[in-house]
């Protein structure tokens, strides 16, 4: 057996040099890069589960359609046929018939489409969080119609109305977050969020509001008068005007929401829906 024998002197002389390296480490775990820059923020007291926030069954007796044909399902359409559109985490957007029979793959757009709506033509317009604003024709064809705006790409393009005069609405949840950082935007809580508008006739995009806490849901008044949209982060739903003398402003309707705000539909007899993917949650407030 061999035993080497190491001088008292030769490990005072290592020690200077095993500190230096821990003080770099250290220094380097200290100025580690994160992709966030969080600020801090003290929402409203969550409401409580009561009264008109009540846990109910109300939906216990709905219809299910499409159960297990894909994975991630996130915005329904229906075209004049009255064929069911869903989009999927895959990409593919896959079409119903009335009676919930699988018709098969509509469409792929190899992204993730998140937000779908019909325009007048029969074309569904697709807010894709990978692609941008896409439009599919009646064959399922694929076209890009924006993904970006004055230079700067969207990052997370996220739900599609159409309003009466055919001009579309979407959102860019988030400029520096994609899909698979969502959270992130939600730890960072920084106004990253658009809503904008694209012109079919001529091409035009137009940012009509920006510095929005994860700009989600977007649905049209069926007057053409004003959109509501979701500020899912902020727990708030806003109206933003587009006609009348309040036009280019918003306001918020609804303040301290008792949920996350995802998608919003517009109803029959002047009801907005309003999807909230789960309750609030005190670690995230």
């Amino acid at each position: 057996m061999n035993i080497r024998i190491i001088r008292k002197g030769t490990i005072i002389k290592i020690i200077p040099y095993v500190g230096g390296l821990i003080f770099v480490m250290v220094l380097y775990l200290i100025a580690w890069p994160v992709p966030i820059d969080p600020v801090a923020w003290q929402p409203h007291p969550a409401p409580q589960l009561e009264g008109q926030y009540a846990i109910n069954d109300y939906l216990a007796a709905v219809e299910i359609i499409g159960k297990d044909e894909g994975i991630g399902p996130e915005d329904v359409d229906v075209d004049d046929e009255g064929r069911i559109y869903g989009a999927y985490l895959d990409g593919t957007i896959i079409r119903f018939s009335a009676n919930g029979e699988n018709l098969g793959v509509f469409a792929n757009t190899e992204g993730r489409p998140l937000g779908l709506d019909f325009d007048t033509a029969g074309n569904l317009i697709i807010a894709d969080a990978k692609k941008g604003l896409l439009s599919a024709d009646k064959n399922g064809t694929i076209r890009v119609l924006a993904t970006e705006i004055d230079g700067t790409p969207f990052g997370f393009t996220d739900d599609v109305d159409i309003g009466p005069d055919g001009m579309i609405y979407f959102s860019d949840a988030s400029e520096k977050f994609g899909v698979h950082d969502y959270r992130a935007d939600l730890f960072e809580h920084r106004p990253h969020g658009k809503i904008l508008s694209y012109d079919p006739a001529s091409e035009n995009l137009t940012l009509l509001l920006d510095g929005l806490y994860f700009a989600n849901g977007v649905a049209v008044d069926p007057n053409g008068q004003f959109l509501l949209f979701n500020e899912t982060y902020d727990y708030s739903v806003s109206k933003y005007w587009l006609q009348g003398p309040k036009t280019g402003t918003r306001e918020k309707i609804f303040i301290n929401t008792p949920g996350f705000p995802d998608g919003i539909s517009t109803g029959s007899k002047g009801i907005f829906w309003i999807a909230m993917y789960t309750p609030r949650n005190a670690d995230a407030d």
